[in-house]
């Protein structure tokens, strides 16, 4: 009779697949991973297949199991595996009583279980063993954990988190394996018992354990792990803080522990089931750290290495939700991110106690985007420069009617706005990561975000003009009430929605990117209060544009209205030309921000925005100098 290993039912564990059932045999196992290879490699599923239609064959002579395949573009392609060499037999040699031959044969440590363990292959089915024998031993104890049964169960656990059993964990069965996993040394690490004040319980290669007592009076507390991703690779390094605020949460007088579990590899096999596709390339995920603390603890600090250390790759905090068996991006904040790390600020629970980042797996050229991005700024003011001196040179000459007249002022403190906004945005891309940490940072974003907006806020007042011109023709404005009006929306509305965006961001620290001096977008989404005004300035802007265009097929009366006509048609061209350019750029600028963007769009978007303030200045001062050269009136020369 066969028998699988006893559990007792936990709230946190799904019922499994999986089942000991399928692995009573004993064998022996080849002696080395290509003779392995060698055994399974049936050639059974090699005719030509169907799409969706599935193939198995067994497993070699000394494995029980079979590896099933699935046509994939009319291909065999390796789906799941589960040829096994591990059985209760191997390791007791009897079919039944596990839980009381584990406590008999292996009464301090689980040494008795080690070597037969260790020396086995790492098949997919081997490692599903290992882990449904660790989740049995961590809900079925005999005693208490101690520090030897903690050493011998993580050097179980460090046999198939090797670099050389990573891939192989995917075409395990059970897709919740590597989260079971991943929980049972947790649960397993909660019932230590630590009686030193400070100890480092486990040091092996891919799963190390350290641990230390706290109390209400306890100053600030960390764990440090330095660990290498794989055998080749320098160390990555992970820290865990204890803030003092929370240490003071702890009961006066008692002694509680606080434990921490770092995995280097772990990250490259947690499986996220309910994942559909995929094909998707998965984000690149750092060292993760597991942390054990009193209940009453809530919040906690870790600082983590970057695996890619490139100033383009974005990383974002989470935590492991071990019911959901995901990733939890709101249970986390990013304090700093810079090149080489990033400083998280994660909630602790029962269910969320292991914590990691997530980074693309794609960085963007910056170097390309750097030049595009200086060369046009470059251009950019320089024409701004001249736009400006040009429009000192012939001001009197164009100003020949209050439209006319507003029409100049925009175009002179749209310059202006850019010219600034420009100055702020090289003087924000220069600063250091520790600039960014104090109130400059926060001053020179406020200052590009308020200018940049003042731009699309003329740009909305020449459009209010434009309107104002058509459908107003036996009363004028006075000049006086016009500049306030204008002023009052280029400059007004900006500051408004400039001054709310920090006011309400920057008390939560989330005004400000982590690695730029420009409005956050991970955790506050406080760039909206750019995007926003700017796209709906644009969509009012087209549409005006239409207006015009149907208002200026009627025949105009009288000769100064049908001047002031002329010069809103010209208007109506430098708009139609502006709005669509503005539109497209920021548009593409929201396709940025989506994960896994194409490097062409950053390049798109880095030219569009770099070289878009060249191009206004320069429909606007030069090329209707150029085009409107005939011996007519300057006013109408300057529309």
């Amino acid at each position: 009779m066969l028998l699988t290993l006893p559990r007792h039912q936990h709230p946190h564990w799904p019922s499994s697949p999986y089942s000991l059932l399928q692995t009573q045999f004993n064998v022996t196992s080849p002696k080395s991973q290509n003779e392995l290879h060698a055994l399974i490699r049936v050639p059974k599923c090699h005719e030509p297949c169907l799409s969706s239609t599935n193939c198995s064959q067994p497993c070699a002579k000394h494995f029980h199991g079979e590896i099933g395949f699935i046509c994939h573009q009319k291909k065999w392609q390796k789906s799941t595996e589960t040829c096994t060499s591990l059985s209760v037999e191997t390791l007791f040699k009897v079919t039944h009583f596990v839980a009381q031959r584990i406590c008999k044969n292996c009464p301090h440590d689980y040494a008795c279980i080690i070597d037969v363990v260790k020396s086995s292959e790492t098949t997919s089915g081997n490692i599903a063993f290992i882990v449904e024998l660790l989740k049995n031993i961590s809900t079925d104890l005999c005693g208490g954990v101690t520090r030897e049964k903690m050493k011998s169960y993580s050097e179980v656990a460090n046999h198939i988190l090797d670099t050389a059993a990573i891939s192989n964990w995917p075409f395990i069965p059970d897709k919740n394996a590597s989260s079971n996993l991943l929980q049972s040394v947790n649960l397993f690490a909660s019932q230590l018992r630590i009686h030193n004040e400070s100890e480092d319980i486990v040091d092996e290669l891919f799963i190390q354990m350290k641990g230390f007592h706290i109390n209400h009076n306890t100053t600030k507390r960390s764990f440090n792990f330095s660990m290498s991703m794989d055998n080749t690779t320098e160390s990555i390094l992970g820290m865990i803080e204890i803030p003092r605020q929370e240490l003071q949460k702890l009961p006066p007088g008692n002694t509680s522990r606080a434990i921490s579990i770092a995995f280097p590899t772990l990250g490259a096999i947690l499986k996220e089931p309910h994942l559909p596709n995929e094909s998707v390339s998965r984000p690149i995920i750092g060292l993760v750290l597991s942390v054990i603390l009193p209940e009453t603890m809530k919040e906690i600090l870790f600082t983590f290495e970057k695996v890619n250390k490139s100033r383009s790759t974005r990383a974002q905090c989470v935590g492991w939700h071990s019911q959901k068996r995901m990733w939890d991006k709101n249970q986390c904040k990013k304090m700093v991110d810079t090149m080489d790390k990033v400083k998280c600020h994660c909630n602790y629970t029962h269910v969320m106690m292991s914590f990691s980042i997530l980074m693309s797996p794609k960085s963007v050229s910056d170097k390309a985007l750097d030049y595009i991005t200086g060369i046009g700024l470059s251009i950019s003011i320089l024409s701004l420069v001249l736009c400006l001196i040009i429009e000192a040179t012939v001001w009197s000459r164009v100003v020949v009617t209050e439209i006319s007249y507003m029409h100049h002022v925009c175009i002179v403190n749209i310059a202006v706005s850019l010219l600034i906004a420009n100055v702020w945005f090289i003087i924000g891309s220069n600063f250091t990561v520790k600039s960014q940490e104090d109130n400059w940072c926060v001053t020179v974003t406020f200052f590009s975000h308020f200018f940049y907006l003042s731009l699309f806020f003329w740009m909305l007042f020449k459009a209010l003009l434009i309107i104002y011109g058509i459908l107003v023709i036996f009363r004028r404005m006075m000049k006086s009430h016009m500049m306030v009006i204008g002023f009052a929306i280029g400059y007004g509305c900006p500051l408004v929605i400039a001054v709310t965006t920090v006011a309400v961001t920057e008390p939560q620290k989330g005004y400000v990117r982590c690695d730029a001096c420009w409005l956050n977008w991970d955790n506050t989404k406080a760039l909206f209060a750019f995007v926003i005004p700017a796209l709906v300035i644009v969509a009012v802007n087209l549409l005006v544009v239409l207006v015009v265009a149907i208002n200026t097929q009627r025949p105009s009366i009288g000769s100064s209205k049908s001047q002031d006509m002329a010069i809103i048609m010209r208007i109506s061209k430098n708009v139609a030309i502006l709005t669509p350019l503005l539109g497209l750029t920021w548009g593409f600028g929201i396709v940025t921000l989506i994960e896994e963007t194409s490097l062409i769009f950053h390049i798109i978007f880095a030219l569009l925005n770099a070289f878009q303030v060249s191009s206004k200045r320069e429909i606007l001062c030069v090329c209707f100098l150029m085009s409107n050269c005939c011996p007519r009136s300057y006013g109408e020369q300057w529309y």
